[in-house]
């Protein structure tokens, strides 16, 4: 049976259709959380809150791009006006890229930091008022891709590692709110999940049968943790504190392990489709 951590809080999850959002979403939710969830799509959106109203009642679905600083501010309005207050903001919506510098289309880095950054802005800049009235939490998902960036992975990677300096200052300039960054790890997916190629176009996410996953229960929980501690940093799994350590260390270090890393994981994945 659940304890209620959470009764009574007003909870707003980015990107929630779908994956870690929704996981956080339904975990929330069984800790007596009321819950706003966001996507893109209207579609996936409904399902996703009709899959939620078998864990509690009070779930507001509000279908904005909050890449867009006034669909943002609508997020944030059509809570406050359907409950009243915002205790929580967990900034998930994020979209990931692949694809070497050199190949890369300008337009993937824009597309990539309109949403993982200048949405996170967005939503923190409408609901800081709120925030600071209930002295809530907001919470930035970033990567381990931020701790080094990773080839093939650049706008992703600058992109998550621009949120740990936006979290930096946020907590400095409030202290009485509490601002926490996750760098999550590989994450199981939805098979819906898209990323973006070298060109911008959106493509299926290649398969990670071959990397050892966490699922997306155990980040919701980590994040739930998060709050609930006021933690300002939280490195999920001991290959995530290992490498955050290294990096400190040895950078030149972390380097080869992960260009190593790549080759192996793209022999395999080449084995992988050709058998």
């Amino acid at each position: 049976m659940q304890t209620k951590k959470f009764k009574g809080k007003v909870a707003i999850i980015t990107g929630s259709s779908q994956g870690i959002g929704k996981a956080t979403a339904i975990a929330l939710l069984q800790h007596g959380a009321k819950v706003v969830i966001n996507g893109r799509n209207p579609e996936k959106l409904e399902k996703a809150k009709n899959e939620l109203l078998t864990y509690g009642l009070d779930v507001l679905s509000v279908c904005v791009d909050i890449s867009d600083p006034k669909q943002a501010e609508e997020l944030i309005t059509k809570t406050t006006t359907h409950f009243e207050r915002i205790d929580i903001v967990v900034n998930n919506a994020g979209m990931s890229m692949e694809g070497n510098i050199i190949d890369l289309n300008p337009s993937v880095f824009k597309t990539v930091f309109d949403i993982n950054v200048l949405g996170s802005v967005n939503v923190t800049i409408a609901s800081l008022p709120y925030l600071l009235k209930s002295h809530g939490s907001i919470i930035y998902i970033s990567s381990l891709a931020a701790i080094h960036g990773l080839p093939k992975f650049s706008a992703y990677s600058s992109s998550k590692m621009a949120l740990r300096a936006i979290a930096e200052s946020l907590k400095m300039e409030q202290p009485t709110i509490h601002v926490g960054c996750i760098y999550v790890g590989f994450t199981h997916n939805d098979k819906a999940k898209r990323t973006i190629n070298s060109d911008g176009n959106l493509i299926p996410l290649g398969s990670r049968e071959n990397i050892k996953t966490q699922t997306q229960e155990r980040v919701a929980k980590a994040i739930l943790e998060s709050i609930r501690k006021r933690k300002f940093i939280t490195t999920l799994s001991n290959l995530g504190k290992i490498q955050q350590l290294a990096n400190r260390i040895s950078p030149w270090l972390v380097e080869k392990i992960i260009q190593r890393s790549v080759k192996k994981f793209d022999k395999r994945n080449q084995s992988s489709a050709e058998t």
